[in-house]
């Protein structure tokens, strides 16, 4: 098998013959004669894309062999020729994260002496872990800086491969582990690196590097990092989320994070006008139904809302059980709960009740001996269950 995307990472469309076809624990696999789609390794996620008119779903190194798992297997025969294409977006998105790495490594290695320890490349973002113990703010603009500064300089990128000999006469950072058919990566004039991924010509096709945060894991440092595609379209939804802000403060971008800072301080205070009114509301419903329960001589405070919440019943349950001695049981309509509190010096079980009961009238729910909560699919069982509560906890 001759692999091309040693020759050129920008090889993305090319004719050539089927070697071998097989299925293999209910998946489907073709081995072709030549192929650039590289294989996952390295860090380096597969390429996808077609063979005939039949998705590449994954690529995989068994051996000496690339082999390629495909959707399906109609069309494709041994020993037949074939078209296939890469999907390109994907594969430069690699080359930039991938090319990416080795410069922001190098950079590392070079202001911080810190060597990389791992390589990552996720969907969203690129990591690297760095032997570095922490890296603060003004450590990662100025690494940021300077990465871009590289970048900027359209430094070429050589990939090839080296014998023993001429390995002896390089200085990398970690020795291979093959000691024949050794490939080089080399950003020219910044290091040499041991690596059978894609990258790009030049590194001005990185076009940006952006370091998002620096996590710390145990003793080292791990690197939150997007290049070119990537970070120009996080640029754009950072933007357009700015705008947003921009637009609904009536401000300009320099002075959102101001106007944002005094609307929070505004909005501080109208929860704090809201939460002193909540309280007042409580006391004021608390008496009217205390009253309301001392009138008809009921030994259960019982109510039934429309519209307050489940957090409203707690509330209100808790300002009446310290105004009176009567069990409380609440319920809203609203979110179809109920609510059971007992006074401190009461001996009923409101848990135990619950989970007796409940359950005859479609509920969910339980609690302990001083409060229960129950929740129902539909108004009906709510009121069954509230009304069947109410007799039983009179008694």
């Amino acid at each position: 098998m001759k692999i091309l995307y040693y020759d050129s990472s920008y090889t993305t469309s090319w004719d050539t013959t089927i070697t071998d076809i097989y299925e293999y624990k209910g998946h489907y696999y073709v081995c072709l004669a030549e192929t650039a789609f590289y294989p996952e390794g390295g860090g380096q996620p597969c390429d996808t894309g077609t063979i005939g008119s039949v998705q590449v779903l994954d690529v995989q190194r068994r051996e000496e062999q690339v082999v390629h798992q495909v959707e399906q297997l109609d069309g494709l025969e041994i020993n037949a020729g074939v078209h296939c294409d890469i999907d390109w977006k994907r594969r430069f998105d690699h080359m930039q994260q991938h090319t990416g790495q080795h410069l922001l490594s190098a950079i590392c290695l070079k202001e911080l002496n810190a060597e990389t320890l791992s390589f990552h490349m996720g969907e969203d973002y690129a990591t690297i872990d760095i032997n570095c113990s922490a890296l603060s703010g003004a450590e990662m603009m100025e690494l940021e800086q300077r990465v871009n500064e590289y970048i900027y300089r359209n430094l070429p990128v050589h990939g090839y491969f080296i014998n023993q000999e001429e390995l002896a006469r390089l200085t990398l950072v970690k020795m291979p582990k093959v000691t024949e058919n050794i490939r080089i990566v080399e950003i020219e004039g910044v290091e040499h690196n041991a690596c059978g991924g894609t990258h790009v010509a030049r590194t001005g096709e990185l076009g940006i590097l952006k370091l998002y945060r620096a996590e710390k894991q145990k003793a080292h440092t791990r690197l939150y990092f997007k290049y070119g595609y990537r970070a120009l379209a996080d640029y754009q939804e950072a933007l357009a989320t700015l705008d947003v802000f921009t637009n609904r403060f009536n401000t300009g971008r320099k002075d959102v994070v101001e106007r944002f800072h005094k609307w929070e301080e505004e909005q501080q205070g109208l929860k704090a006008e809201i939460e002193q009114l909540r309280r007042e509301n409580d006391r004021y419903l608390a008496e009217q139904l205390i009253s309301e329960a001392e009138a008809a001589h009921s030994s259960v405070l019982t109510h039934i809302f429309d519209h307050q919440s489940s957090q409203d019943l707690q509330r209100i349950a808790s300002e009446l059980l310290m105004r009176q001695q009567r069990h409380v049981l609440l319920a809203t309509k609203q979110e179809r709960k109920i609510l059971l509190a007992r006074h401190e010096e009461s001996e009923l079980r409101c848990g135990a009740f619950f989970k007796e009961h409940l359950a005859s009238f479609g509920g969910k729910g339980g609690g302990n001996d001083q409060s229960a909560q129950g929740g129902f699919t539909n108004e009906e069982d709510l009121l069954g269950f509230y009304e069947y509560a109410s007799v039983q906890l009179s008694q």
